[in-house]
């Protein structure tokens, strides 16, 4: 049976709130990002004045972007291999015959439902320097207190950590989908043919795993440089001396405290180019291993 509106203006008068949401909120501010970053601006955006490429070169000449470029493809590369990695582990033990499965499974899924602030601060009570938790448990069994966010070092480390555990339930989710997804009957096969657990998974559910990998891996690379300011901003402040100073926190430093609207623009440009670049990169190297059932 065909569906039909005898008005052939409803269809975009029942679009409309939609697009008047879409200009306001992402078109406009994308051409507005794009505009000014060819601009110079003074702070209280009195005056605008034409710079051409002046905001890209400064970017590119400036040793603490460059800084903040490496640390932020280090955490990167981290948060998303190292997530996808554990989560997957994580799902494969979930989707046992466990009892309990389902509490198990609601534990480890409910740090996706915090906000990155909530997260970051549950990270800072445990890691404080001065009333951490976890210095007090080290001073008492080990007798000393490491410099948990005060040194450069383990403070990416602990970030890298939090970003990671925040985003496990979401990874978690969608493997676990996946696995219930995988043929029985392919797995069982193999087994009567003598594959043993470890040659069932690599041969056999890891590639039908493979689309959800895909997927993940993009899902995660743009919640490492996009969503995890928040918890950076609660946790580390972009400190100690810039060591977890990212892109998006460096962008929210020079637009909202240096008030550099023009270098700003540049910069979300730059780190949304990146962005782009690596999700092509992705598509042509690991999507052809991606294998549709």
């Amino acid at each position: 049976m065909e569906s039909y509106f005898k008005n052939k203006w409803l269809p975009y008068l029942l679009l409309l709130p939609t697009f008047i949401i879409l200009i306001v909120f992402l078109f406009y501010p994308a051409f507005e990002t794009f505009r000014l970053s060819f601009y110079k601006v003074h702070p209280f955006g009195i005056k605008k004045i034409f710079a051409g490429l002046y905001n890209f070169k400064k970017l590119f000449r400036s040793s603490d972007y460059i800084y903040s470029f490496k640390i932020s493809f280090i955490f990167s590369i981290f948060v998303v291999i190292g997530g996808l990695f554990i989560s997957l582990l994580i799902a494969l033990l979930l989707n046992q015959d466990l009892k309990g499965q389902r509490i198990y499974r609601s534990f480890l899924i409910w740090p996706y439902a915090l906000s990155p602030a909530i997260s970051g601060a549950i990270f800072r009570f445990l890691f404080n320097p001065a009333n951490g938790y976890l210095n007090y448990f080290f001073k008492a069994i080990f007798g000393f207190e490491p410099a948990w966010l005060t040194n450069g070092s383990l403070a990416l480390v602990i970030i890298t950590i939090a970003a990671t555990w925040k985003n496990l339930g979401y990874n978690i989710i969608f493997y676990l989908a996946g696995l219930q997804n995988v043929q029985k009957e392919a797995l069982d096969a193999a087994a009567i043919d003598g594959a043993g657990p470890v040659k069932r998974f690599v041969f056999i559910t890891f590639p039908l795993l493979s689309p959800t990998t895909f997927f993940l891996l993009i899902m995660n690379l743009i919640y490492s440089y996009f969503s995890s300011f928040g918890l950076i901003d609660v946790l580390t402040e972009g400190g100690p001396a810039n060591a977890t100073n990212i892109l998006i926190y460096q962008l929210y430093r020079d637009f909202f405290i240096n008030s550099k609207t023009g270098y700003a623009a540049a910069e979300s440009l730059v780190l949304f180019s990146l962005v782009v670049l690596l999700t092509l990169v992705q598509f042509k190297t690991t999507g052809r291993k991606v294998h549709y059932q």
